[in-house]
């Protein structure tokens, strides 16, 4: 008997014709643990899409288990020291969706360069005007790119095609490798963040880069700056969501007033007024999330939460 493989969720048809000549094949939208397991206990192998996340307890559960595919690139999902200690293997597949999360990161830029919501929802309701903030132009504009990898480089490509300069960080790849990606290297963190009008990030979840970019981060900052996060694209991002709010609301970054620790304090400048960030975040609901909450804006699970600001 063929081995049965479980799918977390539909995939690309052409997958499906490679697998359905090896294996029984069952397709399954069960987003919990325990409806997984109850799916899966048979299972040889299951190909996990966002959820559920592949536990110990699942994987003890599903005892006939030999294989873990993840269909995309990061493994943070899995357990993998119980992986490990159970002897089921895990295979992913780096580099897949490279092209897919660059050009992904590039609409959310050029949608907050653009005021593309705001121009959306005016349009809609037959209002003939110019939005209320205007446009950046990228071309001579400097982006930073937080992570020069397989993403990172194709985001340089796009930076130069619109003219743009080239910045990045990735400590783990040497300077002339960063050159020949397509960035100028910086010796760190806070150097990109603060020279960039425009900053991407594309690192793995890990525990070092877990929430790198806090409200310090945050305060290091353009007044203005266009952050944009599809990175960790799940519950535990690279961003710090609440120190991030605090510090923009307060207005902090370059211009802005904040604590010394780079913390927000109540939201408001030294005289008493909003901070620029949050001001302007108010100004436009649905650009609050490019440019005032930015871990948001490459949070696929968050757009639907915007559908009443239409």
């Amino acid at each position: 008997m063929k081995p049965l493989v479980v799918i977390a969720g539909a995939i690309h048809p052409d997958g499906m014709k490679q697998l359905e000549p090896e294996a029984r094949v069952i397709v399954t939208d069960q987003v919990t643990e325990e409806g997984m397991i109850e799916v899966a206990r048979e299972a040889e192998g299951i190909l996990f899409r966002i959820r559920p996340d592949c536990t110990r307890a699942l994987m003890t559960a599903c005892s006939r288990l030999k294989v873990i595919g993840r269909h995309g690139v990061g493994l943070d999902t899995v357990d993998l020291k119980a992986a490990t200690d159970l002897g089921i293997a895990v295979v992913h597949a780096p580099g897949s969706n490279s092209d897919s999360v660059a050009e992904h990161a590039l609409m959310l830029i050029l949608a907050c360069a653009k005021q593309t919501l705001d121009v959306d929802r005016m349009t809609r309701k037959a209002e003939w005007r110019r939005p209320p903030k205007g446009n950046m132009e990228l071309k001579g504009k400097t982006l930073g790119i937080v992570g020069v990898g397989n993403i990172g480089r194709r985001m340089a490509r796009l930076g130069h095609a619109l003219g743009m300069r080239v910045i990045g960080y990735d400590k783990y790849v040497p300077d002339e490798e960063v050159r020949a990606r397509g960035a100028e290297p910086l010796p760190d963190l806070y150097s990109v963040l603060s020279e960039a009008d425009v900053v991407t990030c594309h690192t793995p979840h890990t525990p070092e880069t877990h929430h790198m970019i806090d409200g310090k981060a945050v305060a290091k900052m353009k007044d203005g700056v266009i952050f944009v996060n599809t990175a960790g694209l799940r519950r535990q991002p690279a961003a710090e969501p609440a120190q991030c709010r605090r510090q923009l609301a307060h207005g902090g970054g370059h211009g802005g007033d904040r604590t010394r620790d780079g913390h927000a304090g109540d939201g408001r400048d030294a005289a008493g007024a909003p901070g620029r960030k949050a001001a302007r975040a108010r100004q436009s609901r649905p650009l609050a999330q490019a440019r005032a909450s930015p871990v948001m804006l490459g949070k696929l699970w968050f757009w639907p939460k915007l559908a009443h600001l239409r």
